[in-house]
């Protein structure tokens, strides 16, 4: 492929995508055109990651996000199996965090830039709002809105999530039909291919 903003580079494991300094939407432009192009070539690929110089992190998010979507490719970052790739808890990293010892009220508002890590339980009419992920050691039964910036790495995970709405980055989760059954085990909410999809969180042994 010719040289520009967008190249790939194989190694063992599989294929970084790496990306040059330059204007971002000509960049996204790029890497669609040479991912259209190839398709073929990149459905069995292993794809490791993004790699750039003066790149953000959001704008990283926004072409991890449109291959996803749009392409429905798996990035296997760090050399993980595509399978690992999304996985409950990948993705979380350390950052401000707000502790809140207290059972959250319905009419309440809970909003930071950060993490928010409420220590009890968060009642209907309640509304939780983070630029990070959410983290109830108790009952979600309120609104839970992570990622508020556009994050679609946050998460939200509670003991028990039976939220109103929950929300992650401008995406939100649809309601099950039917009563709601607890899986009996901590939950976690996450962005796979599109949608949010609610997990049980089952610690590696």
């Amino acid at each position: 492929m010719r040289e520009g903003l967008v190249n790939f580079r194989g190694i063992k494991e599989g294929i970084y995508i790496c990306i040059k300094e330059g204007e971002f939407q000509q960049i996204k432009r790029e890497l669609e055109k040479k991912l259209v192009e190839s398709i073929d070539f990149f459905g069995g690929a292993n794809l490791l990651g993004i790699k750039g110089e003066n790149i953000t992190e959001d704008e990283i998010d926004e072409l991890l996000e449109m291959i996803r979507t749009k392409f429905k490719l798996h990035i296997s970052e760090d050399g993980l199996p595509s399978h690992l790739d999304e996985k409950p808890y990948k993705g979380i990293y350390e950052g401000m965090t707000k502790f809140i010892n207290s059972t959250i009220r319905s009419g309440q508002v809970i909003e930071y830039d950060g993490n928010i890590v409420i220590i009890g339980d968060v009642n209907p009419g309640a509304l939780i709002k983070a630029k990070g992920n959410i983290i109830i050691l108790g009952t979600l039964r309120g609104v839970a809105h992570a990622g508020i910036d556009g994050n679609y790495k946050a998460i939200v995970a509670a003991y028990d999530l039976q939220p109103t709405q929950l929300r992650i980055a401008n995406i939100i989760g649809r309601q099950p039909d039917g009563d709601i059954i607890t899986s009996g085990l901590p939950e976690v909410a996450k962005i796979y291919d599109g949608e949010v999809l609610i997990e049980p969180y089952l610690p590696r042994k």
